[in-house]
């Protein structure tokens, strides 16, 4: 697997990753019982106009299996989307795409928000050291878990061994 910074904007990638994007969404749908999640119904000039910087990775045969995107400030990145090819699911795509993301952030926080129902996502933003911020409804009968990443000063533990 080869991770690089990708863009929508590319041909004709950016219509690979909005493909990759509906169908990585749309298992999300079936997981949560709700398919109104905004990315599910992007179109490929939509996805265009998000501020968003993306890294996608490719397997050996240079196909896009799985891409994240994120928006930052000097503080914080807000991890936007994290998208796998649900034929690649269970490779350690996303987990390698996290990780990519944690690099890049330095020292900086890092926010993401998922499906409450998401199991599969949450248990690998936790395994990762994301501490969860709660539950809320966004739209009537749709609830997220958000979730933040604080990396630990240097020598100290994180999280629950802190003591």
């Amino acid at each position: 697997m080869h991770i690089t910074g990708i863009s929508p904007h590319d041909d004709p990638l950016g219509g690979r990753l909005l493909g990759l994007q509906h169908a990585a969404y749309a298992v999300e749908a079936e997981l949560i019982g709700d398919d109104r999640i905004p990315p599910l119904r992007e179109s490929l000039e939509d996805l265009r106009g998000e501020p968003l910087t993306w890294v996608g990775a490719f397997d050996d045969g240079g196909r896009l299996v799985g891409a994240v995107a994120w928006t930052e400030s000097a503080d914080e990145v807000d991890l936007d989307r994290l998208v796998v090819d649900p034929a690649a699911h269970r490779r350690g795509i996303g987990r390698a795409l996290v990780e990519e993301v944690l690099a890049r952030a330095g020292g900086r926080r890092i926010v993401v928000s998922t499906g409450r129902d998401n199991k599969p996502a949450r248990a690998l933003y936790e395994r990762l050291g994301f501490r969860g911020r709660g539950e809320h409804e966004v739209i009537p009968g749709l609830w997220i878990a958000s979730y933040l990443y604080e990396r630990p000063a240097p020598g100290r533990p994180r999280g629950d061994d802190a003591g």
